[in-house]
């Protein structure tokens, strides 16, 4: 599946969404057959031990410094993804359109409607989830990367995704065999990116993961 570019004000190119939806837009219909065909691709490996994981082995959290879709535009990751995700978005003043200071999410995870304003006590209700989460990646194949393709992996818009706070929360760092969104009309889409995410960085699957993913597939 490609992704899709999107133009945002104030800086450069940010890919939408691998499934091609934008803007906090419900998800389309998947392609699911290509991404049954894509799974099969994945390596399945058991999980390898987490000794020597850090967030750090990622790089710098948003940075800009990437050759992904994004990078070296002028805006953090973060901000980038919260441009692309939310809808009625504004700006604080003086920083090019880089900064957000409010917004609404159609939160694709929970399929409700979260308000975002910006502040020490409020921008935690809404957080960027990384499909893939880092810890998973680490364990099954982020290891043999260099750690420039980490911070790509780290700052991909297509392994990136504004939710609810308290929802990736409680993903923390599961893969699909368990954790999958509350709304099930995203998890064939969630399901898929989390395929391309991984195909894209050679990473594997354990056998359960594959087999979840597989049955999501297969329901869409």
């Amino acid at each position: 599946m490609l992704a899709v570019a999107l133009v945002v004000p104030g800086c450069s190119v940010v890919d939408a969404f691998p499934d091609g939806s934008s803007g906090g837009a419900p998800a389309p219909a998947v392609d699911a057959a290509g991404a049954l065909t894509t799974l099969d691709t994945l390596p399945v490996k058991g999980r390898a031990p987490k000794t020597g994981y850090s967030r750090e082995q990622f790089g710098q959290a948003w940075s800009d410094d990437v050759v992904v879709a994004g990078g070296h535009n002028g805006c953090d990751t973060r901000n980038d993804i919260l441009r692309r995700d939310l809808v009625e978005v504004t700006y604080k003043s003086g920083t090019r359109d880089c900064i957000v200071a409010t917004g609404t999410l159609h939160d694709t995870y929970t399929g409700t409607t979260i308000a975002f304003v910006r502040g020490q006590d409020t921008s935690t209700a809404v957080q960027i989830d990384h499909v893939v989460a880092l810890s998973d990646a680490w364990q099954k194949g982020a290891q043999q990367l260099s750690a420039e393709q980490r911070r790509d992996l780290a700052n991909d818009p297509r392994n990136l995704q504004a939710v609810d706070g308290p929802t990736n929360t409680q993903k923390s760092d599961s893969d699909a065999a368990s954790w999958l969104p509350p709304n099930r009309g995203y998890r064939c889409a969630y399901v898929s990116r989390q395929i391309t995410v991984k195909a894209l960085y050679r990473l594997w699957v354990t056998q359960a993961e594959k087999d979840a993913m597989s049955r999501i597939l297969h329901a869409c």
